[in-house]
Parts: structure tokens; sequence; C-alpha cells
């Protein structure tokens, strides 16, 4: 999806995710003049690529000929605040507000911007690292379709984009997707541990872990089937697989407690979100 500015794009925060971002961008043929970075110190890496590709560096909220096109904001939570007020005051009625920062509501936003202009909040999720994330978004009101079809342009450049129209299911994603990364790590780090106590090398038992769950993950991304039909198809009836599944498919067994490991999620985000 092509990626179209009427003005400057600020990426604000020049983290893994906001690195991620822009060379997702920059490979989808965004002008490099149009974007400026906005971050106080930025990390090697990013300062290697805004260098290789003549991109500008701000330590604060630049001045500027023309109002932002975009302003997106790759901040923690903590200093939303404090970064995006004086970033605000240069926004304008046509400038497209995005954030990936968890926990932090439209009206957060709202609060600093004068009425009308278009707020997206989202949740990527770190896979996006490597262009295969998968990220949610939700609108304002002032949030049209033009808005809508840039935030996914720019969005799309890292992974997948979803929609939901009730902002309070963003707490559901970031449980889900944005959380979710660190739960497939714990199964390789648990499946890693199961296969030592059996008597497999720790090395060789965490080698065939990594493997088999990124893998598996793989085949589930380059296949049409559902999960439940993957899984059937590993499955022999009365097999070792079958063993297994008793136990992770019982009433104590994975579906119950990644239920209530999502909501425990859910409701941390809402926590967190006021």
């Amino acid at each position: 999806m092509k990626i179209e500015l009427d003005g400057p794009l600020l990426l604000v925060g020049a983290g893994k995710m906001g690195g991620a971002m822009l060379s997702g961008w920059l490979a989808r043929g965004l002008d490099p003049a149009k974007v400026i970075v906005v971050d106080p110190s930025p990390p090697p890496e990013m300062k290697e690529l805004l260098a290789k590709h003549g991109i500008r560096l701000e330590a604060a909220a630049p001045k500027l000929a023309t109002p932002p096109a975009v302003i997106l904001m790759a901040v923690k939570p903590q200093v939303m605040d404090a970064v995006f007020a004086p970033l605000a005051a240069i926004a304008s009625a046509k400038t497209l507000v995005i954030s990936i920062a968890a926990g932090r509501t439209i009206a957060s936003f709202e609060k600093h911007l004068k009425p009308g202009v278009a707020v997206i909040r989202t949740m990527p999720n770190t896979p996006a690292a490597i262009g295969r994330g998968i990220t949610v978004c939700t609108g304002n009101k002032s949030a049209g379709a033009n808005a809508l079809t840039l935030c996914e342009a720019l969005l799309s450049a890292v992974g997948e984009v979803g929609w939901v129209d009730d902002e309070k299911l963003i707490d559901a994603v970031t449980a889900v997707s944005g959380s979710g990364p660190a739960y497939v790590f714990l199964l390789v780090e648990a499946l890693a541990a199961a296969g030592a106590k059996a008597g497999l090398d720790p090395d060789l038992s965490m080698r065939l872990a990594r493997a088999t769950v990124s893998g598996s993950g793989e085949l589930l991304h380059q296949s049409d089937l559902a999960a439940a039909t993957l899984r059937q198809n590993v499955t022999s009836p009365g097999g070792t697989t079958a063993a297994a599944l008793g136990v992770l498919m019982g009433d104590d067994g994975l579906e119950p407690l990644m239920t209530k490991a999502v909501d425990a999620a859910t409701r941390r985000g809402r926590e967190l979100a006021g």
C-alpha cells in the first residue's frame, strides 16, 4: 500500500518499534525528506539509519514551515503527556495523530489537541521488527476515511492491520497479540525444560523447542487450514501426540489457563488506562 503524505511525518520515539516502522516505510518508497524523527537520544543503529537516508533528527518538537501530516507517538506511556503536549501545539486540523503506546486512551491525546483532530489508537506487537507484526487500530469520531487509509498504509509496512470500533476492545487486543509474543516465548521455555526433565541435553532440548515453535508458526502462516485442522493433522488416534493433548486439552489444560492469562492482562490494561 503506497504511503502518500501532504506534509511532514513526525516519528516521535526512535526505539525498536519506531525503528521497525521507519525501515518499513523506507522499504515502501516513502521519501526520507518527508520524515522527521523526534528523540533526544536515539540508539546507535537508529542514528546510522537516519544518517544513511539523510533524515532530519530533532531532540524536541521541531519548528516547521507547514503543519505535520502525521504525528506518530512511539514513546513510553509514562512520558507521553510531557512529550506530546508541545507537539500537539504544532498540529493542525488536518494532522493525523497515531499512538502505538499501551494503556493510553484517545481522550488522553484529545485533551492536548484542538477539537476535530483525528486520533487513532493502535496496538502493534514485537514481530513488527521483522515485518511480521499485527496491529489493531481504533479511531476517534474525527478520523474519517482518509485518516483510516493513511494509518493502514503506515502500519501495514510492518505487518497485518485490523480494526475495532470500540476502543475498550484494545485492552483485549493488547492481552492477545500485544502481550502474546511473551506467551509464545514462555511456551518455548516450558517445552525445553520439559524435554530436559525427560532426559534430553538442555541445549538440544532448547534447540528442538525453538525450531518446533518457530517452524509451526511459519507453517500456520503459510497454510490456509485452520489451526484446529493443523493440530488434528499431527494427531494420530491413540498415539503420542494424542496422549499429550489429553493433558493440554483437559479441564485444567491450556485453554482455561490461557483464558485466565488473557483476562488478567485485559484487566491490567484497563487499570493502566485509568
